[in-house]
């Protein structure tokens, strides 16, 4: 790209964002144990990122015409990793989930006028969002094709009747970007168009939060009912029966974005981790002395590293314009287990101060082991990807066959 910042410009924004969440997200952080509603909730949103917009670091992926950095895929991970260090940093640069995704498909494919009523407010964060398609069983979930929520045409729009949950961010969004079957059955491919509601439409309701381990996403994971609800034409977000084909340009850059974050918060558990066994003395020695801890410091330092490796990968593929799907399976199937992994030896690297509230390794642990589900199980990416693997060998031994 033609106006891509200097390597400089990068070092220096990322040097402001490493300092801005050792400054002010850590302290507030550790203090209320990563709960995000006993820190402040939108309050403290609201005051940190105050803080970003003034050091001149708020919104590294938004486009530059609402107040954003523009920066493309691999240019905003580092600065993305470093945000995630604390768990409240996402949330401070307005690059978190799922507004983070929202931001990014609303710049690809809204409309002049949806931009100046969604994006505008969500990228320079006067506003938060939420984007629903999982639903109760039988509903849509890993497999996105039995969507049972359904839009039915009226005049002027469409009346959306139906029940979501695991809505992440919810509880005091501006609007939702609600996915609804226009055609077809539960099962059947295609059939799905995306709307943009308000939430303050008539029988949009957040009926609760849905209880799970994380506390860390602003607005909880909650169960939305849509009691025939109107949405008028124009805000029909893409083509109508085209909702999974669009909802692709979220899909895979959100993955990477995850990634981005969640490596961010790992590296602490296990700098903290690698710090505390450095310092400890036991057996006769330090603890980082002792070969069976030294191979959990390097396994941590491997599982990193190739995290970070497969996520460039698949950031350059969508940079130049690919769809990715192969490589942003492959990352985030690979990275939401590696970081597991370093967060489980960080914890045990720790001993018993890895699972008490004395240190955040214990709640960095907890925080990130749903990415293994959410936005696609590990077991339903490996499917795919063992699917494209069949299909392009199939392919390449059918042309030998011909020839």
């Amino acid at each position: 790209m033609s106006d891509r910042p200097t390597p400089e410009a990068l070092d220096a924004l990322l040097a402001r964002t490493r300092g801005f969440v050792r400054e002010h997200v850590l302290p507030v952080e550790d203090a209320h144990d990563g709960d995000i509603e006993a820190a402040g909730g939108d309050d403290l949103r609201a005051q940190l990122q105050k803080v970003a917009r003034d050091l001149g670091i708020f919104a590294p992926h938004a486009p530059v015409e609402y107040g954003g950095h523009g920066l493309g895929m691999v240019d905003r991970a580092a600065i993305f990793e470093e945000a995630g260090y604390g768990l409240f940093g996402p949330l401070a640069l307005n690059i978190a989930a799922p507004d983070e995704g929202n931001i990014h498909m609303l710049e690809q494919i809204a409309t002049s006028a949806q931009k100046e009523r969604y994006l505008r407010p969500l990228a320079t964060g006067a506003v938060r969002s939420a984007f629903a398609m999982t639903e109760p069983a039988p509903g849509a979930g890993a497999d996105p094709s039995m969507l049972t929520t359904r839009a039915t045409k009226v005049d002027g729009g469409w009346v959306v009747e139906g029940r979501k949950w695991f809505i992440t961010g919810a509880d005091g969004a501006g609007f939702f970007v609600t996915m609804a079957r226009t055609s077809g059955e539960p099962g059947g491919a295609g059939g799905a168009t995306m709307f943009l509601m308000p939430a303050d439409t008539e029988g949009v309701e957040v009926v609760r939060h849905v209880g799970t381990v994380d506390k860390a996403m602003l607005g909880g994971h909650c169960e939305v009912a849509f009691h025939r609800a109107f949405v008028a034409d124009d805000d029909v977000l893409g083509g109508v029966d085209e909702g999974f084909r669009y909802a692709q340009v979220r899909l895979g850059p959100a993955r990477m974005t995850h990634v981005m974050r969640w490596t961010g918060a790992v590296r602490r558990a296990h700098e903290v981790a690698v710090a505390h066994v450095a310092r400890r003395e036991a057996f006769g020695s330090r603890l980082s002395d002792l070969g069976l801890m030294q191979q959990l410091i390097a396994d941590n330092e491997i599982d990193l590293a190739a995290t970070r490796a497969l996520l460039l990968e698949a950031c350059r593929v969508l940079d130049d314009g690919g769809r990715a799907s192969k490589e942003t399976s492959i990352a985030k199937t690979f990275a939401a287990e590696a970081l597991h992994r370093v967060a489980d030896r960080a914890q045990q690297m720790c001993g018993g101060l890895g699972v008490s509230t004395e240190l955040p390794v214990a709640r960095i642990a907890r925080e990130v082991r749903p990415f293994r589900i959410y936005d696609g199980p590990s077991e339903v990416h490996r499917w795919s990807i063992a699917k494209r693997a069949v299909k392009a060998i199939t392919a390449e031994l059918g042309e030998q066959g011909s020839r």
